[in-house]
């Protein structure tokens, strides 16, 4: 098994595998608009998309536009949408390689540095989630969710 951290997000390749797991909370959401339409339509979802999107993000933040009417999110809006673009290329990767089972994990509000230990949960129970990800059968599905242990919506 090789493992590496990518921008706070890891890559594990395993035998058959390859898991893609959000690090953060991952609960945030946009709230509206043009963004959360092309996130949310998974079946005609592409890596052009989701680039498109990134695109109007940079560049509404460059313009200082985030604060309008645009369907962006009020607060922490470069990390939701990030974490967004993580799940919508996590859809696109599992349906792009069906004999590999890719899957993203957030395994929840955390008491580590980068939450300020204000968590809910301790390290090893955030980990929990992550490892039994990390130890599906070849056989489980592919392309979802998980928020610890259960499968939710992007």
């Amino acid at each position: 098994m090789l493992c590496f951290i990518v921008k706070n997000t890891l890559l594990t390749f395993q035998t058959s595998k390859l898991k893609l797991k959000d690090e953060k909370t991952c609960k945030q959401s946009i709230p509206y608009g043009w963004a959360k339409s092309i996130f949310s339509d998974a079946d005609n979802l592409t890596e052009e998309k989701v680039d498109k999107v990134l695109k109007k993000f940079l560049n509404d933040f460059k313009e200082g536009s985030l604060d309008g009417d645009n369907g962006w999110p009020k607060t922490l809006s470069a990390y939701i949408i990030s974490k967004a673009a993580i799940n919508a290329y996590t859809r696109i990767v599992a349906k792009n390689f069906p004999f590999v089972c890719i899957n993203s994990v957030c395994p929840g509000y955390v008491v580590t540095d980068i939450t300020d230990n204000t968590g809910f949960l301790t390290v090893e129970e955030g980990a929990a989630s992550v490892v039994r990800l990390a130890l599906i059968p070849d056989d489980s599905p592919s392309g979802f969710f998980f928020y610890r242990n259960e499968v939710s919506s992007f």
